[in-house]
């Protein structure tokens, strides 16, 4: 297994709030994700959710009671603060962001916390009213002027019948915010680099698209793993059904030339272009005003070529393209490495069930610019795009 997750030592906090069960939801996938898991739970959080729910899923201690003569930190209560990589406070309720901001340890989380080192994410969940109140909002401040990371809360139907902002954020979002402060200082710290994404959509009418079956999955992972590793991700991205990645700017495009000149705007600032997404070759030449009505004879459709990004993207960064075969893989994939001028190109065999549009997984051959050839086994998109971007730091380098 590989990721930002492996081995990290993650401490959850948990306090007293009904959105206690989207906790164990986070500490499931934390664990999944590679993480060690250490959960703190205080006494409002325990009457909402049982200990033991945290221990069958991270099979891991969970801390309730800073006095507890059972605990193995009973005598030594800064253990968990030490150890810990990250410190992530889901749900924080209004009394414990209250007791943070006071500077408060009168309970096994704000002891820990006002013991460790480590970055601490804290993730409100309260009423819309407790949340908009001038009390809350200050001590929000505090916590954020003392270098916490404030994540949420998010709008929608509270535990009240009340619709406003205030809910916990979803677990999968707040995997992303973890990983990425984990990996702020990571090998691509402060440099941007520009990913495209999704199957373009060229308009025959306005209910009639040309597009592909790219499901974006490939560039969504290439960004993420960006911003994993401490780069500003910027995604260029034709419609998917993907959410957006936490913390990656993303620039929503639909057609080729849209998405051309979404790309050719934002690599004037960046280090490096990955062009994983799907582009069509070619367009409608006429796009029809009204649906086009069905009629008993063939109709034909005029095409014009589109242009070609990699090939129009000129300027000092590191240019990776992507080439999707069904035939002659490596021979179709060196003549673009050559006639788009690329640093790297990413080839897949679309063919093979495993590693083609859809998959959650990969299996790539990398041609650099002087036309080395590497495979790689089966790995999964995010893997691939760790692979892409480790070539790229070495890229960037020299």
């Amino acid at each position: 297994m590989s990721g930002p997750l492996v081995d990290k030592h993650i401490l959850l906090g948990v306090t007293g709030s009904i959105a206690c069960y989207k906790a164990i939801d986070l500490a499931s996938k934390l664990v999944q994700a590679g993480a060690l898991v250490d959960t703190v739970m205080t006494y409002g959080a325990t009457q909402f959710v049982t200990p033991l729910a945290f221990r069958s899923i991270t099979h891991r201690e969970v801390v309730t009671d800073t006095f507890d003569p059972n605990s193995q930190y009973t005598h030594e209560h800064v253990a968990l603060a030490r150890q810990a990589d990250i410190v992530v406070i889901a749900p924080a309720t209004v009394h414990t962001i209250g007791k943070l901001a006071a500077g408060l340890a009168d309970d096994p989380l704000t002891t820990t916390i006002i013991a460790t080192t480590a970055p601490v994410l804290v993730a409100p969940a309260m009423d819309a009213n407790m949340y908009d109140n001038p009390a809350t909002q200050d001590n929000l401040a505090v916590l954020r002027r003392r270098g916490m990371t404030i994540v949420g809360p998010a709008s929608g139907r509270l535990a009240s019948g009340l619709t406003g902002k205030g809910r916990l954020v979803e677990p999968v979002e707040l995997l992303g915010h973890i990983s990425a402060l984990l990996g702020r200082d990571g090998d691509l710290a402060g440099k941007t680099i520009v990913v495209s994404a999704g199957g373009t959509m060229e308009p025959i009418d306005p209910v009639r698209v040309i597009t592909n079956h790219s499901s974006g999955k490939m560039g969504y992972a290439v960004a993420e793993a960006v911003r994993d590793r401490g780069g500003s991700a910027v995604l260029v991205t034709a419609p998917t059904g993907l959410p957006d990645p936490p913390l990656v700017r993303v620039v929503r495009v639909k057609t080729a030339q849209e998405m051309c000149d979404a790309v050719l705007g934002e690599v004037k600032q960046a280090d490096a272009l990955i062009m994983a997404a799907a582009v069509a070759d070619y367009r409608p030449e006429v796009e029809a005003g009204q649906k086009i009505k069905k009629s008993s004879d063939d109709m034909v459709i005029s095409l014009a070529k589109t242009t070609d990004i990699l090939e129009a993207a000129q300027g000092n960064f590191v240019k990776v393209g992507f080439a999707a075969e069904s035939q002659n893989l490596v021979e179709n994939a060196k003549d673009k490495v050559k006639r788009k001028n690329l640093d790297l190109i990413v080839a897949n065999d679309i063919t093979e069930p495993d590693s083609g549009f859809g998959t959650d997984t990969n299996r790539v051959t990398l041609i650099s610019r002087d036309l080395q050839v590497q495979e790689l086994p089966l790995l999964t998109k995010y893997e691939v795009g760790n692979e892409i971007l480790d070539r790229v730091r070495e890229l960037l380098k020299s």
